[in-house]
């Protein structure tokens, strides 16, 4: 896969967030690392819709290296998911950290986002 972009955001409370994107095959992985939260979540929205095209039909967001995530990051997948949904895009999250994996279940997220051990786990179901 060729590189897309990358695109990182640095704020005083939360340190950087990163976003780096892939895409090849008619896939687009998006590699999140360093603290997703309210200080940041709304560049995280903007790099996730400024990097997904219209004609993307996977998606795969790929969090091994994501060492946090607030409510308002959980937010920004979800709207991610509606919209990928209206252009009748498949979506799914891949290597989640065991304290990402956590957030997910609690907040109920594992039930309406498929989660994968790998990028390949997820790109081979969401290809299927």
């Amino acid at each position: 896969m060729a590189s897309v972009a990358t695109m990182e955001t640095t704020t005083e409370e939360t340190g950087a967030m990163g976003v780096t994107f892939e895409r090849g095959d008619g896939v687009l992985i998006a590699k999140t690392e360093g603290r997703v939260d309210g200080a940041n979540a709304r560049e995280f929205q903007t790099d996730l819709e400024d990097a997904i095209d219209e004609s993307d039909r996977v998606v795969v967001l790929d969090l091994e290296h994501l060492t946090y995530i607030s409510s308002a990051g959980l937010r920004v997948i979800l709207l991610t998911v509606k919209m990928l949904r209206k252009q009748e895009a498949m979506f799914s999250v891949c290597s989640l950290p065991d304290t990402i994996r956590e957030v997910f279940e609690i907040s109920g997220f594992d039930k309406i986002i498929p989660i994968h051990a790998s990028q390949s786990e997820a790109i081979a179901a969401l290809k299927a």
